[in-house]
């Protein structure tokens, strides 16, 4: 087997034009090329048969940029495209529609979906060993079941289609399965598969490949959703049938212990723990640039490259005789977020906040997730001060800068005193282990065990550089209720889970989202002088409505399909 996750090789493509042209009339789908060339009897190594499951990992959603060229993000309260007008903002300003929405995901999973089961009706023709059939075909599951995920927190319920291939003759009006009747199938998929999945940690030459961490992550993050308050018996929907596609009809406060009982499950792989190496916050950037880490549990695999720093560092920067782009600027809302370096909130009284030096004391995540003004990087000082070269506002030009006064600093590598970049693993988290303790937090929290959500907070906490304070519970006040946990978990979930395209589905789930997503979105303004002036300001003001809590079905799946019953408001 190929031993990384690789694109279709010039090899594989002169094959699929060769057997292309030897036939001149389509009588059954094209998917790559005919399934006796890809799974082939002597092929005993099984070299075309790899090339098909890798192709299958390519479905996975990109994040870096994917939006067209934005972060998921930038459709929330955490950040703003650059660019104005760009398409993500759909979400924000809610113009989002059955024909113009920004991230159509719903071709992707079931291309994937299709891929797999055509990968397991014919991976047995290959002549493979024992360990590699029991390997790809769990991969397969696994995939399968990942992408019915990205349906279902999009959408709700979808069809299930089991292990079928559809052929072009046969019946594609399929209803949609109940929310409740998908997120059995997904986590059963993940039970029967984990202990035929590389156990953790997977080989260098086969890091990148799902193993039983990533099918116990993702019963983690699937049990997550369906315990929260959107799923979970809180559905916006006035039909009972729509409600039942996309949530729960009844609450269940049970639901919360199998949440717990799924993380438990994965603490017990005894692999993954967080990256602490180096003084704070070394350890957090270093999960999203080094290949292979404890921390990493699956990612998106890409070949090593620069293209985020260039994409995402300040305006001013010419690296290599290269502008950079700044395509994303975070939100003072979001910045707001980031405790003091005692884990006391800004607005606390005690906490020590200077408005006049914004950025000083203040939890190291905020310096290794956002460019402010001041911050060093490429050997100076970021300026994003007004007329600064990071903020010119020069009406002469066009030049796209940040609407916030800050950029994203999030996932680039280590470049504060370097004079140019270098290549860089940008491998996209799709699990990670900060994750799963987060979610361990808000599962214990919800069941009323407060002080075990505490001490998995103070975990993240502790790796972040936040002080231990005199009573070592890292800003956590003694006593602290139910409810103030709650919030605190939230908030911890959106600076430490920052464009991982979290904060966009974690408002839809908390049901949060109309409150939210109705509040000005501001930036920063500086103003050059001795000292500085700082100056909180409104850049927009997002718009929300209830139907955006899901995803329309695509205007044309429904126009082939009529038992599809497309969600509420849509």
């Amino acid at each position: 087997m190929k031993n990384s996750i690789l694109f279709l090789s010039i090899f594989v493509s002169g094959l699929m034009v060769m057997t292309g042209s030897c036939r001149k009339y389509e009588t059954e789908p094209k998917d790559w090329f005919t399934s006796d060339l890809t799974f082939d009897s002597l092929d005993k190594n099984g070299t075309v048969t790899a090339y098909d499951l890798n192709n299958i990992y390519t479905y996975l959603p990109a994040g870096y940029n994917w939006v067209d060229g934005d972060y998921l993000d930038a459709g929330t309260d955490d950040a703003l495209p650059s660019r104005l007008n760009a398409t993500v903002e759909n979400y924000s300003k809610g113009t989002v529609s059955l024909t113009n929405n920004p991230d159509p995901y719903w071709k992707n999973a079931w291309y994937g979906i299709r891929g797999a089961n055509i990968f397991l009706k014919y991976v047995v023709r290959t002549p493979i060993s024992a360990t590699n059939m029991q390997y790809w075909k769990a991969e397969a599951r696994f995939l399968r079941a990942y992408f019915y995920w990205e349906l279902l927190k999009r959408y709700g319920g979808v069809p299930l289609l089991g292990d079928t291939v559809l052929g072009l003759n046969d019946n594609i009006e399929i209803p949609r399965a109940t929310y409740a009747q998908t997120v059995d199938y997904i986590v059963n998929e993940c039970t029967a598969i984990k202990d035929s999945l590389r156990a953790d940690p997977a080989a260098d030459a086969e890091w990148g490949h799902a193993s039983k961490g990533a099918a116990v992550a993702l019963k983690c993050r699937v049990l997550l959703y369906a315990a929260s308050p959107l799923f979970n018996g809180g559905g916006v929907e006035s039909d009972a049938t729509k409600k039942a596609l996309t949530g729960y009809p009844v609450a269940d406060a049970t639901r919360w212990q199998k949440v717990a009982d799924a993380v438990t499950e994965f603490k017990a792989l005894g692999y993954y723990t967080l990256v602490t190496s180096g003084t704070a916050p070394a350890g957090f950037i270093n999960v999203f640039i080094n290949k292979k880490n404890t921390e990493l549990i699956f990612a998106k695999q890409n070949a090593n490259n620069s293209l985020l720093e260039t994409y995402q560092t300040p305006v001013g920067y010419v690296v290599s005789n290269v502008q950079c782009y700044g395509l994303t600027s975070p939100t003072q809302n979001l910045v707001d977020a980031f405790p003091m370096n005692n884990g006391l909130a800004i607005t606390d009284a005690s906490s020590g906040y200077n408005a006049a030096a914004p950025y000083t004391g203040r939890d190291p995540r905020l310096g290794a997730t956002v460019f402010y003004n001041g911050l060093t990087w490429l050997n100076r000082a970021v300026q994003t001060y007004q007329g600064g070269v990071d903020k010119p506002d020069n009406p002469a030009t066009a030049q796209v800068q940040t609407r916030t006064g800050y950029y994203l600093r999030k996932f680039l590598g280590n470049f504060t005193t370097s004079t140019a970049f270098s290549n860089q693993s940008h491998n996209f988290p799709i699990f990670r282990f900060a994750e799963i303790l987060l979610t361990n937090a808000e599962a214990l929290n919800e069941l009323g065990q407060v002080e075990n959500a505490v001490a998995e907070i103070i975990k993240l906490r502790a790796r972040a550089g936040i002080t231990a304070g005199s009573s070592n519970r890292y800003g956590i006040r003694v006593g602290i209720t139910q409810t103030e946990m709650r919030d605190l978990i939230r908030n911890e979930r959106r600076i430490e889970l920052a464009f991982e395209e979290h904060r966009f589905w974690d408002l839809r789930r908390w049901k949060i989202a109309a409150q939210v997503m109705s509040t000005p979105i501001t930036g920063m303004k500086i103003t050059n002088g001795t000292p500085l002036t700082y100056q909180v300001v409104t850049v927009t003001t997002p718009a929300f409505q209830n139907r955006l809590y899901h995803m329309p079905i695509p205007y044309d799946e429904i126009s082939k399909n009529p038992k599809l019953v497309q969600n509420e408001g849509w």
